[in-house]
């Protein structure tokens, strides 16, 4: 007699899951984007709408930073790596680290970010253009824009300038690759902050991107940016090797700041600093000196501070350097938050301790970080060429470097070095 009783249906290969906030997720166990743009739209930063909360119903073997890559596919795992540095996930209401396993019974609780929606409307946003070919293009970035739409910047940049460049101003035609399409950044290869100027490079095609990203995460590129900081800048050359993480407090203002970590969530970031440039004008006083290490592991950035200048000092107001920066790692922020934690802060950085630089007579010359991408250097993805781009110094940066000579040069001291390793030709 045949078995009466319904027959097994074996569950889909993701529902291995419990799911406690169901209005976000997806049958299989994902979270949907659409609904979570939704939420977000509606109820501004309330995050408890985005909430998102799995119990797990068996083990599974897997770090939690992969597990998370699965059930919320429209992040990267680098994006997860970082959310959960911040402290936005939870495994059984503790602070989660990336590396460690999820188990049967585990309560994971993650607020998510709303992701940024699918597509990019053309905007006529003018360009510089260094270098165009049918695999990649070379920017000049312009100071306050932003790379790719996020949040509530869904208009406005980069994306958005190119998508129009493509169909209306280049010759080549042609769009930017699909890698990172899912996550409106097709083409980023990698990224500049909104009021950092430069050199930076979109991939139009998707094995020019695959070959970029990894050049990139190898350190095959050479990347030298140029700062005016606060401060008399000394030695002419040195290596600061500090890790960086998360700021400890999830404080409005404070949890996206990065610091120097010397605990688990610290991760290596290395810069080579070079002075190009100084300026002093009234000797003082030495103010400062280097910041504290906490018991928890993290430092604070230090105060401007200024070292020793022939026999005297100089006040932070009172002197300032270019200099020029070799990244040998691209964690965020790090060129801003390895300056200030030495006390020479980056001007116009108000994250970091900068302030906008206004002349004795009250005129403001720099708002902005004053922080330029001014040579990227890499291998042709597609002809193995080696390619070399320099963006020289723009707009207001490139005015107040001309203002702190003539001053220097009139009332004070200016001194230009070519230290060895240094690479960056200065033009103003």
């Amino acid at each position: 007699m045949p078995d009466p009783s319904p027959p097994h249906k074996t569950p889909p290969q993701d529902a291995e899951d419990l799911v406690s906030s169901g209005s976000l997720i997806l049958p299989g166990g994902k979270v949907d984007p659409d609904a979570l743009l939704a939420a977000s739209e509606a109820d501004g930063d309330d995050e408890s709408l985005r909430t998102v909360t799995f119990t797990l119903q068996r083990d599974l073997d897997k770090r939690l930073d992969r597990y998370l890559t699965d059930r919320i596919p429209f992040m990267s795992r680098n994006q997860l790596q970082r959310l959960i540095d911040a402290g936005e996930v939870t495994v059984n209401n503790r602070r989660a680290k990336a590396s460690q396993k999820v188990n049967a019974g585990d309560v994971v609780a993650v607020v998510i970010p709303p992701p940024p929606p699918k597509g990019a409307i053309p905007e006529n946003i003018p360009l510089d253009v260094l270098y165009e070919d049918q695999h990649l293009i070379v920017l000049n970035k312009q100071p306050d824009i932003i790379v790719h739409p996020a949040r509530s910047h869904l208009s406005g940049t980069l994306i958005n300038a190119l998508a129009w460049h493509f169909q209306n101003a280049s010759t080549l035609g042609g769009a930017l690759s699909a890698v990172g399409e899912e996550f409106a950044r097709p083409g980023v290869v990698h990224r500049l902050d909104r009021d950092t100027s430069g050199c930076i490079v979109f991939a139009k095609q998707d094995e020019a991107h695959w070959k970029l990203g990894h050049q990139f995460e190898h350190r095959r590129v050479d990347k030298r940016y140029l700062a005016l900081v606060h401060g008399w800048v000394e030695p002419l050359v040195q290596t600061i090797d500090l890790p960086l993480g998360p700021h400890p407090s999830k404080e409005k203002g404070l949890r996206e700041k990065q610091v120097v970590r010397h605990d688990e969530l610290g991760k290596p970031a290395l810069t080579i600093c070079r002075v190009r440039e100084r300026y002093s004008f009234v000797p003082r006083h030495p103010v400062a000196g280097p910041a504290p290490q906490t018991a928890e592991g993290w430092s604070p950035a230090a105060t401007p501070r200024t070292a020793p200048l022939k026999t005297s000092a100089v006040l932070a107001g009172d002197a300032f350097s270019l200099v020029e920066l070799e990244l040998k790692t691209g964690r965020t922020h790090q060129i801003r938050v390895h300056l200030s934690h030495l006390g020479w802060p980056i001007v116009g950085d108000d994250m970091y301790g900068g302030r906008p630089f206004v002349t004795p007579d009250k005129v403001t010359l720099l708002e902005r970080q004053a922080l330029h991408a001014a040579v990227l250097a890499f291998t042709h993805p597609v002809s193995q060429e080696p390619l070399r781009f320099t963006a020289p110094l723009r707009g207001d940066l490139a005015a107040l470097v001309a203002h702190l000579r003539h001053r220097a040069q009139t009332h004070g001291t200016h001194e230009t070095h070519e230290p060895q390793g240094a690479s960056v030709q200065i033009i103003v």
